[in-house]
């Protein structure tokens, strides 16, 4: 399971955003971002670091903050 979703999530009800909203922000359909928050797509580098800038986050505190890396 993608740790990501939660705060994918929150995010968005944070800053009273639909998925439409985001979806429409960073030029994706509404279903593709609906996928990556519910953890069934992970995205590409290029829309992770998007959707960071979009949220003033960083691209390990939305899609990694849950995650222990493996050394």
């Amino acid at each position: 399971m993608n740790q990501h979703r939660a705060k994918l999530k929150q995010l968005r009800i944070t800053n009273d955003l639909f998925q439409k909203d985001i979806a429409s922000l960073l030029g994706i359909s509404t279903s593709y971002y609906s996928s990556i928050e519910r953890g069934m797509r992970n995205p590409t580098l290029n829309l992770a670091k998007k959707t960071a800038d979009l949220f003033g986050e960083s691209i390990e505190n939305i899609f990694y903050h849950n995650t222990k890396l493996e050394e």
